[in-house]
């Protein structure tokens, strides 16, 4: 249920529908355009989303996607029903394009049903005779005409018909030459046509000159039109033939119908399908121009939002090169109704009108401009109150009918309904008006239902509480340089700065001072309040982003430390440990070298007890040097305990891995790319890599720091972000029509290419290009060109009712 029935047009979806109109490639996908209605079902809505979702990745990025030929033939083939009728050969053709469009689309989902696995059920098992189309081609030529080759009858009439076209201009020229020899016309003078017959311009006073008919006179009379005796016999000849031949390529086509006759409500349903592929091809194209994305939708009435943008403010500040404030809210069972106030003109009906026209959209079955972490519910029930509803026809004054709106909120209100109220309460008496916007609301909030309101009221600012499932919304406002942010922060009303904003204006102070003295002053100490409370909390938020950046480069300045030192005492336990080896090397050395003196001593028969000295003292040394030296014993106990330590962190880095929960900066084991953990499911965890979200086992991510997380951001924000928005900008830009006529050959060459190019890029499977006729020069340096690309795969005429020779069609 939607109220009033001017809904669509009060949140802005009627343009949303213009935008879409202008995304179709034919009627038939505008027809779904019309009948686009909200829907309250969970599986229509998630299929819907799901279908425009792969549609808009097809459009991106998949190659071999026809998006031209898309005509309803099906008006054409319910008239051929009847024993005896034909299609038209205009149309003839258009069957033939159409259905090899048809044909292409039904392979290219099929062959990547794995990768669009909803737009493959779509096609389901609907496919097109291969044999229409070989008999299409068997009698209509690339330019949609009747080959000669279609019937024996039609190649011989046709060329008795080029014989006779021979001999009457062989004819009319002959007798062209006599009449130039002898001065009845014109030496510039050449055959023209009249109501197809041959005939030679020639003075009125030489008309009797040159047996024959005359076929009317130029505008000034001075000039006649004469058809010669010996041509006239060859014309009606030719008109003979040109009756036979209409009357074989009618046979043709009466035959054709009879063939197609069979197939037609399979072939009705198969254009049915086409209509449905073009209007999610609007719907898809739409969400390229608006940058839009799946949200996770939700079965529940709830709202959860991040970075949300209204569609249409985005568009016109696109175009201006001015940026969007985006959006955060969140509704749910225990916040249910936000309260918004703020500045006039600081972007509160906004703010209103962005929550109801992106619910509206869901719900429609489209993208929305929105982080696709965001959470969507399902709501059953659409209400808005906005703007002027005076009724002279019923008379009704303003403030009535929004009574009367009220009054419909109240008796239709439930736990599935969205209500969005702009500037609730005013409209008449100031306290009554509040009176009655309390009340209403209390009751709403009574109903359990959802909504958006906007005020001015201090009393409905002082409702909610965190119990009552109301809360406030305020916009922010610069005091500074007295103007809107239009930024919405939820948790905390708004201050109006009345007349703060009529000081900046340049209100006499004089005024100033009696409306301060008139006001009430409870009410201004509450704005003064609001005031203050609003700078204290700037105020916190500067000191905490401090204490953030203080409290993140402490962390990284420890974790440097403690890697320093513990490199320290491994090369302090290394020098340590080389030296006493060389030490005790040393002395072994001199060991061996004393026992040999020793040796040699005895040998010499010298004092034994004076030997026996020498040798305790060397042994002596030796023992000293084998002992554990103080440092040795303080490094390996600080060893032991940095074991200890290590393993402590190990252990905890594993309990940390179990313990990661949803919020948290990871990345994945061995690679650098930092994620967000947005769901938890069993040993798996659902994580956002810059709006690509994949499900990964738990054992298999790491927790990083914010400030990693941060640093790695905004290097792929600024390296992704500029590709994405070139491709989107390309895609919304681009036609499949260039028009290079009365340029230069270089020049048209190189937006050729260029043109080309592009087309390959966003996939587009033909192109048109338009030269002209002219001297033939162009097209046939562009024919060189094309015939030389290797993305070519043919190229022709178009119809020579919509251009001819003077535009070729290239098939990528």
């Amino acid at each position: 249920m939607i109220y009033p029935e001017q809904f669509e047009e009060k949140i802005g979806f009627s343009r949303i529908r213009q935008l879409l109109h202008q995304h179709c490639i034919s009627e038939m996908g505008a027809f779904w355009v019309n009948k686009l209605k909200f829907s309250t079902s969970f599986s229509s809505i998630s299929l819907w989303l799901n279908q425009t979702e792969e549609m808009q990745r097809i459009l991106l990025g998949d190659l071999g996607f026809p998006t031209q030929d898309f005509y309803d033939l099906r008006p054409d083939l319910n008239t051929i029903r009847q024993s005896g009728s034909y299609l038209k050969t205009d149309r003839f053709f258009d069957l033939k394009t159409s259905l090899t469009s048809i044909s292409q689309i039904l392979v290219f989902f099929h062959s990547r049903q794995n990768n669009y696995p909803n737009l493959y059920k779509l096609a389901g098992d609907k496919t097109i005779d291969p044999f229409i189309i070989q008999r299409i081609d068997v009698i209509l030529d690339e330019k949609g005409e009747v080959k000669d080759s279609a019937s024996e009858k039609l190649n011989q009439l046709r060329l008795e018909i080029r014989s006779a076209q021979k001999q009457t201009e062989k004819a009319i020229q002959e007798s062209l030459r006599k009449a130039k020899k002898e001065g009845w016309a014109g030496e510039n003078v050449e055959a023209s046509l009249r109501d197809g017959r041959l005939v030679i311009p020639m003075g009125a006073a030489y008309k009797r000159q040159i047996k024959g008919i005359v076929h009317g006179e130029s505008s000034t009379g001075q000039t006649v039109f004469v058809e010669p005796e010996q041509v006239i016999l060859l014309n009606n000849k030719i008109k003979e033939l040109e009756g036979e031949e209409r009357r074989e390529i009618i046979r043709i086509l009466i035959e054709f119908a009879d063939f197609l006759r069979p197939s037609i409500d399979d072939l009705n349903e198969a254009y049915h399908f086409l209509s449905l592929v073009d209007f999610i091809i609007s719907k898809a194209r739409l969400a390229i121009q608006l940058l839009a994305v799946k949200p996770d939708l939700s079965d529940q009435a709830q709202i959860e939002w991040y970075e949300a943008k209204h569609p249409l403010l985005y568009l016109s500040h696109k175009q201006q090169n001015k940026t969007i404030e985006p959006l955060d809210i969140k509704l749910n069972s225990e916040q249910r109704i936000l309260l918004i106030s703020g500045p006039n003109a600081g972007g509160k009906s906004v703010s209103l009108k962005t929550i109801g026209l992106l619910q509206y959209m869901i719900q429609n079955g489209l993208l929305v401009p929105m982080k696709s972490t965001s959470v969507a519910g399902i709501f059953k029930r659409f209400f808005i109150d906005i703007g002027d509803e005076q009724s002279i026809e019923n008379d009704l004054s303003t403030y009535s009918s929004h009574l009367l709106n009220m009054k419909h909120f109240i008796n239709n209100s439930n736990s599935e309904t969205i209500f969005l109220i702009d500037e609730f309460g005013s409209g008449t008496e100031p306290v009554l008006g509040g009176a009655i916007a309390e009340t209403i609301l209390e009751e709403l909030n009574r109903k359990k239902a959802f909504g958006v309101i906007t005020t001015h009221y201090a009393n409905l600012k002082l409702l909610p509480s965190k119990t009552n499932g109301m809360i406030n919304g305020a916009m922010l406002f610069d005091t500074k340089n007295m103007q809107p942010l239009y930024k919405l922060v939820v948790g905390r009303p708004g201050s109006s700065f009345t007349i703060e904003i009529a000081k900046k204006i340049g209100f006499p102070k004089s005024l100033i001072s009696t409306i301060e003295e008139k006001a009430d002053r409870r009410q201004l100490d509450f704005e003064e309040q609001l005031q203050q409370l609003e700078v204290e909390k700037k105020e916190f938020e500067k000191k905490q982003l401090q204490f953030n950046l203080m409290d993140d480069h402490l962390a990284n300045t420890l974790e440097k430390y403690q890697v320093l030192y513990a490199d320290l005492q491994k090369e302090k336990k290394n020098i340590l440990l080389q030296a006493n080896k060389e030490a005790k090397a040393i002395l072994k050395q001199s060991n061996k070298l004393i026992e040999n003196t020793i040796k040699e001593i005895q040998e010499s028969k010298a004092e034994k007890a004076k030997t026996a000295k020498v040798r305790s003292q060397i042994q002596n040394q030796i023992e000293k040097l084998d002992e554990v030296t103080p440092e040795e014993k303080d490094y390996s106990k600080h060893h032991t305990v940095q074991e200890q330590i290590s393993t402590e962190n190990t252990e905890q880095k594993k309990s940390v891995k179990q313990a990661l929960k949803t919020g948290d900066f990871v990345v994945v084991a061995g690679q650098n790319t930092v994620g967000t953990i947005t769901l938890i499911k069993g040993n798996k965890a659902k994580v956002d890599f810059n709006s690509m979200q994949l499900f990964i086992e738990l054992v298999q991510l790491e927790k990083v720091s914010k400030a990693i997380e941060r640093k790695q951001r905004k290097t792929l924000q600024k390296s992704t972000s500029n590709v994405a928005n070139e491709l989107n900008e390309k895609a919304t830009q681009f036609t499949a029509n260039i028009d290079v006529r009365g340029q230069r050959v270089d020049e048209a060459l190189i937006q050729i290419s260029r043109f080309i190019d592009d087309a390959i890029l966003l996939g587009a499977h033909q192109v048109h290009i338009l030269h002209g006729k002219g001297t033939g020069v162009l097209r046939q340096v562009i024919r060189d060109y094309l015939q030389g690309n290797q993305y070519v795969a043919r190229y022709y005429d178009e119809h020579i009712e919509r251009g001819g020779h003077g535009i070729t069609v290239v098939e990528l």
